[in-house]
């Protein structure tokens, strides 16, 4: 009974399952966001704009120098040493003084590499015995990519989850609540601690070191003479936010943006001060919340729950937070690490586009978006980074030759986890068995020497879902009546 009941699980669900998914949902629905965000190209060349639409994604092909382009399998792929990929179309208007011109509904910006049985596989709709004459293995499940006639791997990553404060503490030290506030790939470490003494202190990208919690608050929009009413009327946080409040008195400003503007850019004109002070707080502080002027408001609330949380912990009426339980970990599968990639190298395309309209116009040129766009900006830096595993961020190591020893190997291949933190370091508890690891973690397979643990693989039957779009269950919250604040 046991034995038929798994048997008819892994007839449904592929051991790869959790990579396919999240590919198919970066080809479906990733790309276009991430196009989506750019939405205009403003050149140099005065008057003149890109609107960019759709894109459009074809499956895999191969342009032969007698014959043109036709369609590739990747057995093919395999034994002539070529790149198992599929053409990018992307439609672009050219805008003159705010004036549309014709349409270009197929401008082909580049190639992307495909994902064995992947939704843009010719694969993924063939039968077993078409899989044998087409020269594949009828059971082998997909989920790596052909990059110059080498099967490689995007090994899954394992990160701290974004978005989310996390609060821990230090033997006799300071208490420390963090939150890796990532919007649209940016992500910005914000955090703010408390000393022994009861001193909230925060820090964020590109801060000076011992900036007060309460001047940033009141530059953005708190008053001073209401702070205490923002903060949980509970003794213990009450206390801290006069011991703040005293600790501000004795800094002896009058105005906190100047105060502010001054540390963040000390020795520079004002209206420099002003402009990169105020940059800093909305792109920089807590950006998941918004970047816009509006949105200061839920920053305030946002950073006085961080600094009530360093209060709680300091006084034993919350516990601290477990890095390592695997709730406060996120798992960036092949999806996701592809559309981390795509986004570096569109942003390269979209530059020298800029740069290519610049140059025609400078040498007197029509200016026609085909001619503007060059394919290799966008299909060499993705390839690279496949080809040699050098990721976006110095990260190395995620893609990977497939490892071929045996059938099993390939499947453990294809479900291994890797941890961003250094070999060179004990990191004894990141290494420890950790009981929420039952059930998502195998205990055993990881290897020995200093990668042991810090290379996991996900358990048999574990999934891992692509996750979700946010944005209907808080609109579904707020149609309760759930508050912001």
């Amino acid at each position: 009974m046991v034995k038929g009941m798994i048997e008819a699980y892994f007839e449904e669900n592929s051991l790869v399952k959790q990579h396919l998914d999240s590919y198919n949902k970066f080809i479906e629905s990733g790309m276009q966001e991430t196009i989506n965000r750019v939405g205009k190209l403003s050149t140099n060349v005065e008057g003149f704009e890109i609107r960019l639409g759709k894109v459009r994604i074809e499956p895999p092909r191969f342009y032969e120098v007698r014959g043109g382009y036709r369609a590739i399998l990747p057995s093919e792929c395999r034994f002539r040493n070529i790149t198992y990929a599929s053409p990018i179309f992307l439609e672009m208007t050219p805008l003159f003084n705010g004036i549309e011109r014709p349409v270009y509904s197929d401008v082909f910006i580049g190639e992307l590499p495909v994902m064995i049985k992947s939704k843009l596989c010719h694969l993924s709709k063939m039968s077993k015995e078409e899989l044998v004459e087409a020269g594949e293995d009828a059971e082998d499940p997909g989920g790596y990519f052909i990059i110059n006639g080498s099967e490689r791997v995007l090994v899954s990553v394992e990160d701290l989850v974004p978005n989310k404060i996390l609060t821990t503490a230090e033997e006799g030290k300071e208490v420390v609540a963090k939150v890796f506030s990532t919007r649209h790939g940016f992500r910005a470490r914000c955090v703010v601690s408390r000393n022994k003494e009861g001193k909230w202190v925060i820090d964020f990208p590109a801060s000076a070191p011992g900036i007060s919690l309460l001047t940033v608050l009141q530059v953005l929009g708190a008053d001073m003479k209401e702070i205490r009413k923002i903060f949980t009327k509970n003794m213990l946080i009450q206390n801290d936010v006069m011991l703040n409040i005293e600790y501000e008195k004795a800094m002896n400003y009058e105005d906190p943006v100047d105060y502010l503007s001054r540390r963040l850019s000390p020795g520079q004109p004002e209206e420099y001060r002003l402009n990169r002070m105020w940059n800093l707080i909305d792109s920089y502080l807590l950006p998941h919340l918004g970047t816009e002027k509006a949105d200061r408001e839920r920053k305030i609330v946002y950073l006085v729950r961080m600094a009530e949380r360093t209060t709680y912990v300091h006084h034993k009426k919350l516990l601290p937070d477990d890095k390592d339980h695997y709730g406060n970990k996120r798992v960036k599968l092949a999806g996701d690490l592809m559309e981390e990639l795509f986004r570096y190298a569109f942003q390269f395309l979209t530059k020298d586009i800029v740069y290519q309209a610049s140059r025609a116009d400078a040498r007197g040129r029509m200016l026609q978006v085909h001619t503007l766009v060059r394919q290799d900006a966008l299909s060499d830096r993705i390839r690279y980074a496949m080809a040699t595993g050098n990721w976006i961020a110095g990260q190395t190591g995620v893609s990977q030759l497939l490892d071929r020893t045996s059938y099993v190997a390939s499947l453990s291949h294809m479900r291994r986890v890797i941890s961003p933190l250094s070999r060179r370091h004990p990191h004894f508890k990141a290494r420890d068995l950790h009981g929420t690891h039952y059930g998502k973690i195998c205990p055993s397979e990881t290897p020995e020497g200093p990668s042991c643990s810090l290379v996991k693989n996900i358990a048999i039957f574990a999934e891992i879902s692509v996750g979700a779009d946010e944005a209907p269950v808080e609109e579904l919250l707020k149609s309760f009546g759930v508050s912001e604040k």
